[in-house]
């Protein structure tokens, strides 16, 4: 069973600290239509409940962003955080090929 997460796209302009410190982890969508890619933003609880769940570049994740109108299936490529303390302050997500 694929788990489902909703994000946002990311405002123009946004600083990655302040959307922090607002609960926003910044991310980026790759490969939905080749080469370019999508900066978005997913709360940090969502982004916390993923993590227990989900593998990197193995579980099946059902990406949606409402803005876009964009649903699909995708893999958490990279998990990047604070190396003292260990907070999550960005993700990227794969798009799989659609079928």
């Amino acid at each position: 069973m694929a788990i489902k997460v909703e994000s946002q796209k990311r405002p123009e302009g946004s600083k990655p600290n302040a959307l922090r410190r607002s609960g926003l982890i910044p991310a980026n969508l790759y490969g939905h239509k080749g080469a370019e890619s999508i900066s978005l933003v997913v709360e940090a609880k969502t982004i916390e409940r993923l993590l227990k769940q989900a593998s990197v570049n193995k579980t099946e994740i059902e990406l949606s962003i409402p803005e876009l109108e964009w649903n699909g299936k995708t893999v958490l490529r990279e998990v990047q955080s604070h190396p003292a303390k260990g907070f999550i302050y960005h993700v990227s997500f794969f798009a799989s090929p659609q079928d």
